[in-house]
């Protein structure tokens, strides 16, 4: 007899909760910007993420980091556990320490963010079939069986703003300049784990004007199994 957990994902998947239809994961490729409003040097990459954004096969987002901010500007959109993120990255890459403008590439690989050719070869190179199907409704995201790291995947639950934002910068370096800031990441939570079953994961209330992505990850910020976006 199916379980509780089981039951809740039939239901989900019949019926997209509440009718809403549900949005099905594509094979997209992340690509994750970690950039401060504060460095001098990020501009451009801010932009290549912008162009990024537009295409359908990649998931850009702009992490906001915070240790730029005692030049004197604090990044509207920083936060620690951005910062935190970036710091994980480091260890799982190989790196020494943290630079801006960096762009990971499905948590496998990193680049400088200004280089755009090296970038769109990376996203090609790095492109893969999804690990497993993810389904987003409004109130549950369900991840179908799949194939599972030797220890469980993360689930985590990206809020981030719609489109780009003009950030006018009155101190830094970068005082008296305007930003446009692409799918600015505002919240990462994470959901819980995924070990190759079939699981529903319940979904917390948030700015429903925000969009909201699912990211499966391999743990401690190993590659990106699977995607999927509002």
């Amino acid at each position: 007899m199916p379980n509780l957990r089981q039951l809740t994902l039939l239901l989900a998947l019949a019926t997209g909760f509440g009718g809403a239809a549900p949005v099905l994961a594509a094979d997209l490729t992340v690509v994750e910007l970690f950039t401060s409003q504060g460095c001098s040097s990020c501009p451009p990459a801010d932009a290549n993420l912008g162009k990024l954004a537009g295409r359908a096969d990649v998931l850009a987002l702009s992490f906001g980091v915070t240790y730029w901010d005692y030049l004197g500007w604090q990044d509207t959109f920083g936060k620690e556990e951005f910062t935190a993120r970036q710091h994980g990255y480091a260890r799982a890459l190989g790196n020494s320490s943290v630079y801006t403008p960096q762009m990971v590439i499905n948590g496998r690989i990193d680049l400088v963010g200004q280089r755009m050719p090296e970038i769109e070869e990376a996203i090609a190179a790095q492109a893969r079939p999804a690990a497993a199907a993810i389904t987003l409704a409004p109130a549950m995201a369900t991840i179908s069986a799949g194939a599972a790291p030797e220890r469980a995947a993360e689930v985590w639950l990206v809020r981030y703003e719609p489109g780009p934002i003009e950030i006018p910068v009155a101190r830094g370096e970068n005082g008296g300049r305007e930003l446009v800031i692409t799918h600015a990441v505002r919240e990462l939570t994470r959901l819980g784990n995924w070990e190759g079953a079939a699981t529903a994961f319940p979904l917390p209330a948030g700015n429903p004007g925000l969009k909201r992505a699912v990211l499966l990850q391999a743990p401690f910020n190993g590659e990106i199994l699977a995607a999927a976006t509002d």
